[in-house]
């Protein structure tokens, strides 16, 4: 193949590669595409390895990052630098990961086993996105691909969204066995029986888990144990929330929109604000914020009900010594800074849990014995939040003096599936909350993406999910991931309606991510087998 022909096939095989895997990410409807996207990557890779193709690296680099800048450039309307930072790099993780498959065919062969260990890479390069890395972009996982196909993936129940990744991987990896064997002429020199179970097996591969998901749809039975939900969308510019002669008005708002929707007959209402509702809270003083005191007297003014209401806000905790690296000196006290959901009754109680899973850059310094001094010297353009380490519940207590518990995600700790599964496991939440402020990337794919992941959380768990973004898109989510009701994007908005409650545990819950810790593990052992075919000589 001379050059100007390669180059041809290589641009048109990269397109279609960036299509098949953007479009389920930013299509509900499209998942299946995601089963032979990486088609014409690998088809690619073939030609550029029999062909002798130099820097073939640039080309599955750039179609990684095209992929990524298709899927996820609307960050870039938060934060320029942070996005494009997020593109390229989570590209390149990319490219190594298939470069590395590259060169370990070179060793163990052009078999089974080296695409054995692309899969088991891949997979557990999203694991350690999704568990250990503080520098973390898991926003492409491949299992989040089926986010908007909720109808095939009712087994996530069992695996969690990784077992979509394997999924995936493993029906590209096998059409592409049968597509090579056809190419190159070994298809006919199989034996019947062979040929039967090669195409069984792909088959199987491909149909089985969506007539697993099909009997799963039919035969999962939602518990019936009713909690009234009151979710307020402020609406609120978020590029102008944080400004001390609007936050009363922010304050009387919310309450006149509750006290105009309260529902009727109602003994137990939980009222869900969103992310940063409010802001300049000493957490430890939580009860004399003004917010805090207008949103405990209002419920106080309605003890026909048990009104427990659950709001985000930028809060601060102070310190005579200093805390951690993260910790910021004001004044005579150094300071620490914490994304926060409280929630309140007429009590006047003011639990609350700080978000753990920060963004990188806008809201965390990673790393910070490494980042903090680099932060320094550029004047502080990272975030400085702390997170807190255990999975928290705010317990709604109800007029009977019940207590349930809900797990509470804020915006972007939704994305980490066995990270929300703790809330289930360590907290005992019977229900999930998603709050969220997803109006920093304007009117784009990210909101609308955010929201269908928290269906992949409510599959996981089989919780319901009350979903509250400031901006949109607020919505109640049932037990198999469907979206009951939801609010318009950027418009002022109240939801009314119920969750139910839950206290049984998946095996996702129960056993964490098994996908992915094998995948690890079959990763190790075939990085060994290549380690050893490059120092020990064959006899």
């Amino acid at each position: 193949m001379n050059r100007a022909n390669y180059l041809r096939t290589f641009a048109i095989l990269s397109a279609l590669t960036v299509l098949l895997l953007s479009l389920p990410f930013l299509v509900p409807g499209c998942g299946v595409m995601a089963l032979v996207g990486f088609l014409p990557l690998l088809a690619m890779e073939r030609i550029a390895s029999r062909e002798g193709v130099r820097r073939f690296w640039l080309w599955h680099y750039g179609t990684f990052l095209l992929w990524n800048a298709v899927t996820t450039w609307w960050v870039c309307n938060a934060t320029v630098g942070g996005g494009i930072f997020a593109m390229t790099a989570n590209a390149l993780q990319m490219s190594l990961i298939f470069g590395l498959f590259r060169a370990a065919k070179k060793k163990i062969g052009e078999g089974t086993v080296s695409y054995i260990f692309l899969a088991a890479l891949w997979i557990a390069w999203e694991r350690f996105y999704l568990v250990s890395a503080e520098i973390s972009w898991p926003w492409l996982v491949l299992g989040n691909a089926f986010a908007g196909d909720i109808g095939l993936i009712q087994w996530y129940e069992y695996t969690g969204a990784l077992g979509g990744s394997l999924w995936v991987w493993g029906v590209n990896l096998s059409l592409f066995g049968l597509m090579i064997s056809v190419a190159e002429g070994r298809w006919r020199k199989l034996l019947p029986k062979a040929r039967y179970a090669a195409l069984g097996g792909t088959v199987l591969l491909l149909f089985g888990p969506m007539i697993l998901s099909a009997v799963r749809w039919n035969t999962y039975r939602q518990t019936q144990d009713p909690l009234p939900v009151l979710v307020v969308q402020p609406n609120i510019d978020p590029y102008e929330k944080f400004k001390a002669t609007l936050q009363d008005g922010y304050d009387v708002a919310l309450c006149e929109a509750v006290e105009a929707h309260l529902p009727a007959d109602c003994t137990d209402l939980l009222v869900v604000a969103p992310e940063t509702f409010t802001w300049g809270m000493d957490v430890k003083r939580a009860t004399e914020h003004p917010t805090q005191l207008l949103l405990a007297a209002m419920a106080a003014r309605h003890p026909e009900m048990a009104m427990n209401i659950l709001y985000g806000a930028s809060t601060y905790e102070r310190f005579d010594a200093k805390p951690s690296r993260l910790a910021e000196r004001r004044g005579g006290s150094w300071v620490e800074q914490h994304n926060t959901a409280l929630i309140t009754d007429a009590s006047g109680r003011a639990d609350y849990y700080n978000k753990s899973k920060l963004v990188v850059g806008v809201e965390a310094t990673p790393y910070p014995a490494v980042f903090v001094p680099v932060d320094d010297w550029l004047g502080g353009v990272m975030g400085r939040n702390v997170g807190q380490g255990k999975r928290t519940p705010l317990d709604v207590v109800t007029r009977e003096g019940r207590r349930i518990p809900v797990g509470c995600a804020i915006c972007y700790e939704s994305v980490y599936g066995e990270f929300c599964t703790e809330y289930v496991r360590d907290a005992g939440a019977e229900l999930i909350a998603v709050i969220t402020n997803d109006g920093w990337w304007g009117n784009t794919p990210g909101y609308r993406q955010h929201l269908r992941y928290s269906s992949l959380r409510a599959i996981e768990t089989r919780r319901d999910i009350v979903r509250c973004g400031n901006t949109g898109i607020s919505a109640l989510i049932d037990q198999r991931g469907r979206i009951l009701s939801e609010t318009p994007w950027w418009h002022s908005a109240v939801l009314t309606g119920e969750v139910n409650c839950n206290t049984a545990e998946t095996f996702f819950v129960r056993n964490g991510d098994i996908v992915g810790r094998i995948s690890v593990l079959v990763a190790l052992l075939l990085l060994a087998l290549w380690l050893v075919r490059c120092f020990v000589p064959r006899p």
